[in-house]
């Protein structure tokens, strides 16, 4: 084979190839069209350009003027400034109250007990805060009772309290967590036993005097009322258990069990305050006193405080007190000091002079019934003195005019 004609030869071979291969390189460049219904049917295939472009020469497209839509234009209005948002005016917060200090020499109240005593001793402070004379000193433990003495043993600490603050009256408040099981020598007896109730009188009675001792007077504070029915009822025994074994030891039980029910006597969350207005006053969970709660449970107490201390537990919180001391009640005269009249009759008639009573007349006498009755019963109408608008006698007696 001749050189030339093999070297024509390689480069037509490699002329196809390169032919072939940007042919391959088009065909994969240009998508393949798609066959419509008619051309799957009948195997007609037309190219997808060629079909496009005859579609277009057959039906030719109209040339549509173009439509420019014209907004109608409207005056400008002036931009008004746009009103910003308010900023919410702070709260105003009442003054706080002028803090009244204490005397060197006031008394103090000393509360003890659970934490029904914690809730009275603060409504205590709130009462006496304008009070110079009176502090309030409370030693309180929310759990405590008269069952547990082997967490809180009251009759030991209080004799301690007493002893370190001296108090002029002493407040106790115990018994609502006291419905549980109490532990008498070596056993233990039920809640509500006659056992059990027995023992609770005698320690009742036995705190009570322990207070007492030194002569201090003694305010026991009753249970109020509870969510629970049955804590309830138990609190009403409690309330008599206390009001009977106090008295025996000489102190005073104040009830405040109609401050916190309704008119028909059941619990209630939300009642009046001191001054007669609705507010809440138990917590959520029917148990533990609000604010406004305190303030009413002390309100019971405040005035037999108030009894007991005098002239120590005057308040200061009276505008102008200072110019009524005219309107103070000063304590009696003695007895010597009294100067003793003779009793004037009314029908003296030495008081004007005269020896006879003005009318000079004789009573009239009474029959026992009034004019109603002579009325109603009988039908008699009673004749009218002489003179009165309904005295409609023909025969008027004359008016003896005397003259002086």
């Amino acid at each position: 084979m001749r050189p030339f004609r093999f070297a024509s030869l390689l480069m037509g071979a490699a002329a196809m190839l390169f032919a072939g291969f940007f042919a391959t390189m088009a065909e994969a460049q240009e998508p393949v069209p798609r066959r419509n219904v008619l051309q799957r049917l009948f195997g007609v295939f037309i190219p997808q350009r060629r079909y496009y472009q005859e579609q277009y020469d057959y039906y030719p497209r109209q040339p549509q003027p173009r439509r420019v839509l014209k907004r109608r234009q409207q005056p400008a209005e002036p931009q008004r400034a746009r009103p910003g948002r308010a900023k919410p005016r702070p709260a105003e917060t009442p003054p706080p109250a002028p803090v009244i200090a204490k005397s060197p020499d006031a008394k103090k109240v000393l509360v003890v007990g659970d934490f029904v005593a914690g809730s009275l001793g603060d409504g205590l402070k709130a009462a006496f805060e304008t009070t110079p004379g009176v502090v309030i000193e409370t030693r309180a433990n929310g759990s405590s009772g008269l069952v547990r003495n082997d967490y809180f043993d009251w009759p030991k600490m209080l004799p301690d309290y007493a002893a370190e603050l001296k108090p002029s009256v002493i407040v106790v408040s115990l018994g609502a967590n006291d419905r549980q099981m109490m532990r008498i020598g070596d056993t233990k007896e039920q809640f509500r036993t006659d056992l059990w109730t027995e023992e609770y009188r005698k320690r009742v009675n036995a705190l009570a005097t322990l207070a007492r001792k030194d002569g201090l007077p003694v305010l026991w504070v009753g249970m109020p009322p509870f969510q629970s029915s049955a804590m309830t009822a138990d609190m009403v025994t409690f309330n008599g258990l206390f009001r009977e074994e106090v008295e025996k030891a000489g102190g005073e039980f104040i009830d405040i069990w109609d401050g916190f029910v309704d008119e028909g006597g059941k619990f209630v969350l939300t009642g009046s305050d001191i001054n007669g207005q609705q507010v809440r006053l138990r917590g959520s969970d029917g148990i533990n006193l609000t604010k406004a709660g305190k303030r009413k449970l002390a309100f019971y107490v405040e005035k037999d405080i108030r009894k007991l201390l005098g002239e120590a537990a005057a308040t200061t919180d009276v505008p102008g007190a200072e110019e009524l001391k005219d309107l103070v009640v000063t304590a009696p005269l003695a007895n010597e000091d009294i100067v003793k009249t003779q009793p004037i009759s009314l029908t003296d008639p030495d008081l004007d002079g005269a020896t006879a009573l003005l009318g000079g007349d004789a009573p009239l006498k009474s029959t026992g019934k009034s004019p109603r009755d002579l009325l109603i019963e009988k039908g008699e109408v009673v004749a009218a003195p002489p003179g009165r608008i309904d005295d409609f006698r023909l025969a008027k007696q004359q008016a003896v005019v005397s003259g002086r």
